[in-house]
């Protein structure tokens, strides 16, 4: 299952530049949103399988960590909300709006629920204000230049990671995950 879900999110990154360059020079490649408006579907459904999990979880449970080397479930889901603004800020050329770490100021189940949702709000109005044609443009992420529709793919690459993380986590406490429900 894993494999197969990398190999579709590789096909899928391998077809957005296709995609632009398959537009066409007209008026009308000015406003398609194709490729912003599937990057933003695979953001939705990434960050709503975090937020499920983020509501999902006992209180308790925010504390669970299965080793003292990595992250709790608590500081996996805060980090995940200083990411939607990292991400999202850098793919509109803007500075990030959220002038705090979530991952070292917020602990408890109600404050990372609310940030994850006001990041993805943030990250939502993102994909909604951009075009195709802006989706191609360089911006900077981490000293190096990337395509902004690159950087709106690693949000949702991040995404998936962590949440790999907090399916392990509940797996291991006998909770099925968000995805893995009928």
């Amino acid at each position: 299952m894993k494999t197969v879900r990398i190999t579709l999110l590789v096909t899928f990154l391998a077809a957005i530049p296709l995609t632009v360059l398959a537009q066409s020079d007209s008026d009308d490649a000015a406003s398609s949103r194709a490729t912003v408006e599937s990057l933003k579907g695979l953001h939705l459904l990434t960050i709503s399988n975090i937020i499920r999990t983020a509501e999902m979880l006992d209180d308790s449970l925010y504390a669970f960590r299965p080793t003292d080397d990595v992250r709790s479930a608590g500081e996996i889901l805060a980090h995940v909300a200083d990411g939607q603004y990292l991400f999202c800020s850098a793919a509109a050329g803007e500075e990030n709006p959220s002038k705090q770490s979530f991952e070292e100021t917020v602990t408890s189940k109600e404050e990372i629920v609310a940030a994850l949702q006001a990041a993805s709000d943030y990250c939502s109005g993102i994909y909604d204000s951009l075009t195709d044609v802006e989706g191609a443009e360089l911006r900077s992420l981490f000293g190096r230049d990337l395509a902004v529709s690159a950087i709106l793919a690693f949000n949702s690459t991040h995404n998936y990671e962590h949440y790999g993380n907090l399916v392990t986590y509940m797996r291991i406490n006998g909770i099925v995950p968000p995805s893995s429900q009928q």
